[in-house]
């Protein structure tokens, strides 16, 4: 029954939903991440939810009736859970799962007081139920095992070598009508023509000489990076608007940009540094990727290999 209690949440009764995190202040002591917004201003980010004390693996942490689930239990059923939830029942809504785990647990052994589990329906379903879970494990585990080449690793390294690309950039964004960034005050709210015309002169000032960090400084628009020079720290592809990440990932450390347009306004972009990770740094990471495809290959191997039979009555099939 605990294998299955995961499996059960989405049935009766109903789960309770699971909410977005709330906003918290910064655990004190807490380190942020620095985090690149589109519109290339800088928003810093902290871990947020509580801390567990780590218990003993056999402590029992939940009874209902005569049941009792210690940690280690607890954590495996969690384990089930889909990977968009896993992070929240483990860890901020870990009691609120727990509240919902008791009320499966209580409905189960109603029912088996009412001898509902010596029926047919429910020997059925705990059938279904017990081997999906020991699919979603042998998968797991054939995923494990799959052993890929590093022919077919440094092929796709090479497919996807882009991708693990970094840039350490600047810009300087003159904004224009319609953007929702606003306007500095004392501003001007300038047209699509003016705001390219300014930053074309801006991109014909620094290429004649002049700094770069100084102008961000005075001119830009987006006044969280101009504080540090326009400096929007290091980014990876996809971090960015696309027209802004094209262009920024086209440019050679230390080369200048033209005028980009996103929907924020005319960006100048300057390339302080770029980055490739090795393939021996993705090796593990492509392994992962691949691991499931692997998996796919040997569950098709499966398949073929074992009879299976369908009644064609039964499923309106042709017969053949």
């Amino acid at each position: 029954m605990l294998c299955s209690a995961a499996w059960l949440l989405a049935q009766t009764p109903p789960p309770v939903p699971l909410p977005p995190l709330p906003a918290q202040a910064p655990p004190k002591g807490a380190q942020p991440d620095r985090v690149v917004n589109p519109d290339g201003s800088i928003t810093m980010k902290v871990p947020i939810g509580p801390s567990f004390a780590q218990v003993p693996p056999d402590r029992v942490i939940v009874s209902v009736g005569d049941l009792t689930i210690t940690a280690k239990q607890f954590d495996e059923i969690t384990d089930g859970i889909q990977d968009q939830y896993k992070a929240f029942v483990k860890g901020p809504g870990r009691k609120q799962f727990a509240d919902q785990l008791v009320k499966v647990l209580t409905l189960a052994q109603e029912g088996k007081r009412r001898k509902l589990d010596a029926t047919s329906s429910f020997q059925s379903q705990v059938m279904y139920q017990t081997d999906q879970a020991l699919a979603n494990l042998t998968f797991q585990a054939i995923t494990k095992e799959a052993k890929i080449d590093d022919a077919a690793l440094h092929t796709y390294y090479d497919a996807h070598k882009a991708e693990y690309e970094k840039l350490h950039a600047r810009h300087i964004l003159i904004r224009m009508h319609g953007s929702t960034v606003p306007v500095k005050p004392g501003g001007k709210d300038l047209s699509d023509e003016e705001a390219l015309a300014k930053a074309q002169d801006l991109e014909t000032r620094i290429k004649a000489g002049e700094d770069f960090s100084k102008l961000a400084g005075a001119e830009s628009d987006d006044t969280g990076s101009a504080l540090n020079g326009g400096d929007l720290g290091t980014f990876a592809h996809g971090s960015m608007v696309p027209s802004f990440d094209e262009a920024a990932f086209k440019l050679a450390p230390g080369q200048v940009s033209e005028p980009v347009k996103s929907q924020f306004g005319y960006h100048i972009i300057k390339v302080e540094s770029k980055e490739t990770k090795s393939f021996e740094e993705m090796k593990p990471e492509i392994e992962k990727k691949l691991g499931p495809e692997e998996a796919k290959k040997s569950m098709e191997v499966l398949e073929k290999n074992t009879k299976v039979f369908y009644d064609p009555e039964f499923f309106g099939m042709a017969k053949q």
